[in-house]
C-alpha cells in the first residue's frame, strides 16, 4: 500500500518590506515557529533556502511570503497550526498581512517520499483557485481522503 504525506501550501502579502519595524515581531518569531514545526509530531519537511530561510523566495511576486511543507497527516498540520503556539502568529496576521481576495492556502497528497517544488505548489493553489477544492487540491474546509492504492489487476 502507497503511504501519502499532506503537502500545503501557504502564501501572504506582507504589509511592510520584512525588514521593517512593523513586521519586526513578525521576524522575531519566525525562527521560533518554525523551530515548534520542526519539531512537532508528523512533521517531514519544510522549503527554505540553502541558508534556512523562506522568506527570500519570490515565487509568487515581492513582498509575498511563502510556507511549503510536508507532513505525515492532516491531524498532525491541523494540531500544529491550529493547537500550538503557532495559533498566536495566526491571531496576529492582521498586523502583518494583507486580507487576500483569494485562495492563499492548499493541501494536497503527496506519495511519502515526494518533495513537491514551488512550482507544484503554485499550479495546485492555481487549481483551488480555478475549479475551488477537489482531491487534487483543497482546505481544512473541505478535506478530501488519502487517495486509494490503485486496484490489483
Amino acid at each position: 500500500m502507497i503511504k501519502y504525506d499532506i503537502a500545503q501550501l501557504n502564501i501572504a502579502t506582507l504589509l511592510a518590506p520584512i525588514d521593517s519595524p512593523q513586521l519586526s515581531d513578525f521576524v522575531a518569531n519566525m525562527d521560533r515557529i518554525n523551530a515548534l514545526a520542526e519539531e512537532s509530531p508528523g512533521f517531514v519537511w519544510r522549503f527554505q533556502t540553502k541558508d534556512g530561510d523562506a522568506t527570500g523566495i519570490d515565487y509568487f511576486c515581492s513582498g509575498k511570503t511563502v510556507n511549503l511543507s510536508l507532513w505525515d497527516s492532516i491531524e498532525a498540520l491541523h494540531n500544529y497550526v491550529y493547537r500550538s503556539a503557532h495559533v498566536e502568529i495566526i491571531r496576529r496576521k492582521k498586523e502583518w498581512f494583507h486580507k487576500m481576495g483569494e485562495a492563499y492556502m492548499v493541501l494536497w497528497w503527496v506519495p511519502a517520499g515526494h518533495i513537491p517544488s514551488i512550482e507544484e505548489a503554485a499550479q495546485k493553489l492555481s487549481i483551488l483557485r480555478e475549479r475551488g477544492p477537489s482531491a487534487e487540491a483543497f482546505t481544512f474546509k473541505k478535506i478530501f481522503p488519502v487517495p486509494s492504492a490503485p486496484a490489483d489487476t
